[in-house]
C-alpha cells in the first residue's frame, strides 16, 4: 500500500517589490535635492524612524512624547509629514517604522521581571505605537511596522494580537513587524499581519576573502527557513533592513556596527558583492515583496566604516538591480 504524504501549501507570490532604504532623519529641515539623489539610484521607497526611548531593559517605562523641540527635524512630526511630503511628489513611498532606543542594550534583550511590569510595559508601548498609527493614518502613509526586533516580548503573543488589534482600529493601511534573523521563525503572530517583516542580517560566510559564490551559497543556506514561515502563515516577505559595511568581513556578522570595527581594513569591494549576493538570490524570489538597505544618509555624509552604499561601489550595485525591474 502507497503511503500518502501531504503536499505542501505553494509559496506566497508577492504583488509588489518595494525598492526601499532607511532614511536617516535629518537634523535639519530638508532642501529639495535630498529625494532627486535617492530617486536616481531607482529606489522607490524609504522607511522612518522615529524614537521611543527606554531607559533599562527591565523597565517597563517608556518615554516618546517629546515636544518636536527635543528631537532632530528629521524624527519629529514635522519632519515626518515634510519627508513624507516630499517623497511621495517624487514617487517615493514610505513605511513608518518606530523604534525603541535603549539605553546601554538593544532593544532585543527588553524582558520585564513580574507579570505586572510585562503588563505594563505593553500599556506603554500600545500608547507608543498607537500615537504613530494615528499620525500614519493622518498622513495616509501607506506602511506602519508596529515593533522593530523586540525579541522576548514576542513570546507573548496574546499582548501582541492585542497591540496589532488596536492598531487596526486607528489605521487603515499595511503592517508588519520587523523580527531579527534569530528571532521571525518563533513569531506566532504573523498572520495577524500584512507582511513577514525581517531584520535579515544573516551571517554569509566564515572565510575571510569570500567570493561571490560563497555568499549566494550563503543566502541558499538560509532561504529554507524564510520559505518554512512563508508556507506556514502564507504571507509574503519584506526585508525591513539589511545592509553590510564597507570592510573586509562585512559577510561574517553583518549586524556587528560600524563603532565596532575600526580597526578592521576597509572593502568597497566586499560591500558591492554582499549586495550583489543578495540581488541574485532572495531578491529574486516569488515570496519577496521588499527590501529597505540600511542606512540612507540625506545629505549624503558619512563616516568609515559605515553601512551605506552611498558614493561607494554598492550604489552602483543597487541602482542596476533597482534599475531592472
Amino acid at each position: 500500500m502507497w503511503a500518502v504524504f501531504p503536499l505542501q501549501p505553494d509559496l506566497v507570490k508577492a504583488k509588489e517589490k518595494w525598492k526601499g532604504v532607511c532614511w536617516v532623519g535629518s537634523r535639519s529641515p530638508l532642501l529639495g535635492q535630498e529625494l532627486e539623489a535617492l530617486k536616481a539610484t531607482g529606489a522607490d521607497a524609504l522607511s522612518q524612524t522615529p524614537f521611543g526611548w527606554q531607559s533599562d531593559k527591565n523597565s517597563p517605562e517608556l518615554c516618546w512624547n517629546r515636544g518636536d523641540d527635543m528631537k532632530w527635524w528629521g524624527e519629529s512630526s514635522q519632519g515626518i509629514k515634510a519627508t513624507f511630503d516630499s517623497s511621495a511628489r517624487h514617487g517615493i513611498m514610505n513605511m513608518l517604522k518606530p523604534h525603541i532606543w535603549l539605553r546601554g542594550s538593544w532593544p532585543g534583550e527588553i524582558e520585564m521581571r513580574s507579570e505586572k511590569d510585562w503588563e505594563l510595559w505593553f500599556e506603554y508601548y500600545r500608547g507608543f505605537i498607537l500615537d504613530y498609527a494615528v499620525m500614519a493614518e493622518e498622513h495616509q502613509i501607506p506602511m506602519l511596522c508596529v515593533g522593530t526586533e523586540l525579541e522576548l516580548t514576542t513570546k507573548r503573543e496574546s499582548d501582541w494580537r492585542k497591540v496589532i488589534a488596536a492598531v487596526r482600529e486607528v489605521y487603515s493601511g499595511k503592517i508588519i513587524y520587523a523580527a531579527n534573523f534569530t528571532e521571525f521563525e518563533h513569531v506566532k503572530f504573523w498572520d495577524a499581519l500584512d507582511y513577514i517583516g525581517i531584520q535579515a542580517y544573516f551571517p554569509l560566510t566564515t572565510k575571510e576573502n569570500p567570493n561571490l559564490s560563497d555568499l549566494k551559497s550563503g543566502w541558499k543556506k538560509n532561504m529554507p527557513r524564510i520559505e518554512k514561515v512563508v508556507r506556514t502563515y502564507q504571507k509574503p516577505v519584506m526585508f525591513t533592513e539589511i545592509g553590510y559595511v564597507n570592510t573586509v568581513d562585512a559577510a561574517v556578522e553583518p549586524w556587528v556596527w560600524p563603532s565596532e570595527r575600526r580597526e578592521t581594513k576597509l572593502s568597497e569591494d566586499m560591500q558591492a558583492l554582499c549586495y550583489e549576493a543578495f540581488f541574485e538570490t532572495a531578491w529574486k524570489e516569488s515570496w519577496m515583496a521588499g527590501v529597505f538597505f540600511w542606512k540612507w544618509y540625506p545629505d549624503g555624509k558619512h563616516r568609515d566604516p559605515d553601512f551605506t552604499p552611498q558614493g561607494k561601489k554598492a550604489e552602483q550595485v543597487m541602482q542596476k538591480y533597482f534599475s531592472m525591474d
